[in-house]
């Protein structure tokens, strides 16, 4: 066990490292930023949060002796209605949650393309581009309906682009400095697209009820894996990356 104790790490970069056990008393966490991390079974006791920004999944996160996980939300289903409709239980409600994420899509891509291109490819707070985004979404797609679903093991495109803390796998592309033009990466995108509706409208609730195995080389791999949740997952991504690309959107405005 490594001990630290009155010791200056202002600055410090951690990346891949297991905090887990580990227990931190009278911690100056001021300014500090934490991307992809897990927090899972953590507990915190007698500590000062104030002008926090939390963006991430949250479950059972109980504070001052409130979940406050059902709170939040409903806060987000009261601002966005169609948030709702985007954890569906049948067919009928998967097609309906594909179409809205379209039609939200398109009035994204349009406001993005008012842009000059270098700003779709310049990140806001060390997030991805409105490209790099894009690129994400059709791995996505590519990982969990066209490998998971349709069976193709390898159904990667050199653009592909997974997300920054993934382990890395061979065979699969992950070229994060690429700079292909919004023409190319809509071009895939379109693509990708195509391929989930082309599932989704002929999905069956026999379908939803399966589960599937893909245990080949490669990403992802999982037994008797629910088919449902493999839509969820793409359903997911295509609702928060499009509010991140919004927000970066607005941020980029207004500096303009």
């Amino acid at each position: 066990m490594t001990e630290f104790r009155d010791q200056d790490l202002t600055g410090a970069h951690f990346q891949h490292v297991r905090l887990r056990g580990a227990t931190m008393r009278q911690i100056d966490f001021t300014g500090v930023q934490i991307r992809g991390s897990l927090f899972e079974g953590s507990r915190m006791r007698g500590v000062e949060m104030v002008d926090v920004d939390i963006y991430g999944e949250l479950r059972n996160v109980v504070v001052n002796g409130v979940d406050i996980a059902p709170l939040v939300d409903a806060e987000l289903n009261r601002r966005m209605p169609d948030r709702a409709k985007m954890h569906p239980h049948n067919a009928d409600g998967f097609r309906e949650a594909w179409a809205i994420l379209e039609r939200l899509w398109e009035g994204t891509v349009t406001r993005a393309k008012t842009f000059p291109e270098p700003d779709l490819h310049r990140g806001v707070d060390d997030e991805w581009s409105f490209i790099q985004t894009l690129r994400h979404l059709s791995f996505a797609s590519a990982a969990w309906v066209d490998r998971m679903i349709l069976g193709n093991t390898s159904p990667w495109h050199p653009l592909d682009l997974p997300w920054d803390e993934a382990e890395g796998w061979e065979g699969i592309p992950w070229d994060r400095e690429a700079r292909p033009s919004l023409d190319e990466v809509l071009a895939l995108r379109r693509d990708r697209q195509a391929m989930v509706r082309h599932v989704i409208e002929a999905l069956t609730d026999q379908q939803l009820a399966s589960a599937l195995t893909r245990t080949e080389p490669g990403w992802p791999q999982a037994e008797n894996f629910p088919l449902k949740e493999c839509l969820h997952i793409v359903l997911n991504e295509e609702w928060e990356h499009r509010l991140y690309a919004e927000r970066d959107l607005t941020i980029m405005e207004k500096e303009n």
